[in-house]
């Protein structure tokens, strides 16, 4: 090759300029020679920056309103050329095109585009990248021979690489690939889903549920020690929890820990949720943070932490240090405890608290993080999925079936139930009093059975109290349980082939019973 055909080359083609103008520096004051196009070249430029536009490398002009700027082989060639073969050299050479060593490349914003309000078709289709993903997926394909850089955070990790050994080290250059193709999966199923319609837009489930899913977070055991697991998210997601401090989370934690946020997200007052084995143990709303805690740890009877030793505790406002006294007090244990923030100091009462120490975990939850657009779960050697059970009960649309409408107190109890039920297994009863969880029954073979266990938690509680039921009553056997025990008022879907029959015999037994006509199996 001539001597200026030994030109180190960088490509530089970004959307996101956050970065850039560092990086185009660094790679300059190294000696290389900055290759760009459009808005990249001028960013560049303005900023003080030598930079050879790519149609001064081609010799052919951006056409197409910039549709097409570096589909070009003297672009490609560059980048695809192996350097191990005699032949590619040649053929550079003799068509006057010079390799390329590195290659940064950020797409066009189709993800966002797409669910801008009110986006346009037209504005979508325009935010499909084409000459961007070309170049990637070139430089990741040759990547003996090509550092890729696809995100700002790549940018530093080539520098020191260039500065510390004067080239990009194998093993980043595979890393960098990796992410790259990543990055091109993720984009094609983006712009595949746009077209399929429906699944994050909660007017549907897509016809092709594409996952390109990456470990997060490599856990040390499954459900059992046996058993190999690791928490996944869709590539480039955010995890939408954060752990302070404290043991390794398991993968229990992490299902409990779904489970109770779920729960205390709920409920606008503060609120808090004990949970073990993925059922609510405790689960209070009240004025206060601190209320809502101590009134979940009394809704078990007998007195102490009997279930909720060793649960997870989940706080629908920043822990503050008056709760964290209260959880930290003699006799009790948490695995995890979540909220979606910590006041100052708290971190250090639960590591200065004897016999905790590092072991208890706290959890920063990101709310904005933890939506999902539907809900998996592996079966039959597949995948089920479904939109998340989000559908509340609407107070306007609740039908009082028997006897009269429930004064005010009442009526906040049956809400309360309502909520609270929607998160315990089927079948599944939960009681409830002054928007306090008292009992339980969850995962029984028949409801009965459930409204039993939950009506022996609650014990003398249960007289004035509110009884929800996750799905109807086909007998009327559970409301003669609920009334032997004083419950004053019941709430359940309804839809049962014997409705008349189970709301003659509440009105019989004196209990207010109300239809929602929402159902929540949860299993």
């Amino acid at each position: 090759m001539t001597a200026e055909k030994q030109v180190r080359r960088a490509i530089i083609s970004v959307y996101d300029k956050a970065g850039v103008e560092e990086f185009a520096r660094e790679l300059t004051f190294l000696g290389f020679e900055i290759v760009s196009s459009g808005g990249t070249a001028k960013f560049l430029k303005q900023r003080g920056l030598a930079v050879v536009e790519v149609e001064e490398v081609t010799g052919f002009p951006e056409i197409l309103d910039g549709r097409v700027k570096t589909l070009h082989p003297k672009i490609h060639g560059g980048i695809l050329a192996r350097r191990d073969i005699a032949e590619h050299a040649a053929q550079l050479n003799k068509l006057g095109i010079i390799p390329v060593e590195v290659v940064a490349v950020n797409l066009y914003p189709f993800a966002e585009v797409r669910r801008r309000p009110g986006v346009s078709q037209e504005e979508v289709i325009e935010n499909i990248d084409i000459g961007g993903p070309s170049l990637v997926r070139a430089a990741a394909k040759n990547h003996r021979w090509v550092a890729v850089a696809t995100r700002p955070e790549h940018y530093q990790l080539i520098i020191d690489d260039l500065k510390n050994f004067g080239q990009v080290s194998p093993e980043l250059k595979c890393q960098l690939a990796r992410q790259a193709f990543i990055l091109c999966s993720e984009y094609d199923a983006e712009i595949a889903g746009y077209f399929d319609g429906g699944g994050e837009d909660g007017e549907g489930l897509p016809p092709i549920l594409r996952l390109e899913l990456e470990k997060r977070i490599e856990l040390r055991y499954g459900e059992n020690p046996h058993q190999q697991a690791g928490f996944y998210l869709k590539a480039g997601a955010g995890v939408p929890f954060r752990q302070l401090q404290g043991q390794e989370i398991s993968y229990n934690n992490i299902l409990d820990l779904s489970a109770a946020w779920d729960l205390v997200s709920e409920f606008e007052r503060p609120a808090c949720a004990i949970i073990k084995h993925t059922n609510p143990c405790g689960l209070a709303e009240a004025e206060s943070l601190v209320r809502a805690y101590v009134l979940a740890c009394q809704g078990e009877l007998p007195p102490g932490p009997v279930s909720r030793f060793g649960g997870i505790i989940a706080c629908n406002r920043l822990l503050d240090r008056e709760t964290a006294l209260q959880i930290i007090a003699p006799g009790s244990f948490y695995e995890v405890i979540a909220a979606p923030g910590f006041d100052q100091g708290v971190s250090e009462l639960f590591t200065n608290r004897k016999g905790w120490g590092q072991k208890v975990r706290l959890v920063e939850v990101d709310p904005k993080e933890w939506p999902a657009p539907y809900r998996l779960r592996s079966a039959a050697g597949g995948v089920l999925a479904q939109s998340a059970d989000m559908l509340a009960a609407d107070p306007q649309k609740l039908t009082v079936v028997a006897g009269l409408r429930p004064d005010q107190e009442l009526w906040e109890d049956l809400l309360f139930a309502f909520k609270a039920v929607k998160h315990v297994k089927s079948n599944a009863i939960v009681v409830a009093r002054h928007r306090q969880l008292i009992g339980v029954g969850a995962g029984q073979m028949n409801r009965v059975g459930s409204v039993r266990l939950a009506l022996t938690q609650a014990g003398e509680r249960a007289k004035g109290a509110a009884l929800a039921s996750d799905g109807f009553f086909p007998f009327p056997d559970s409301l003669e349980e609920a009334a032997a025990s004083g419950i004053a008022a019941v709430i359940q879907p309804g839809g049962s082939v014997k409705d008349d029959e189970v709301i003659r015999r509440a009105g019989e037994l004196g209990l207010v019973m109300v239809f929602t006509g929402v159902r929540h199996f949860r299993h």
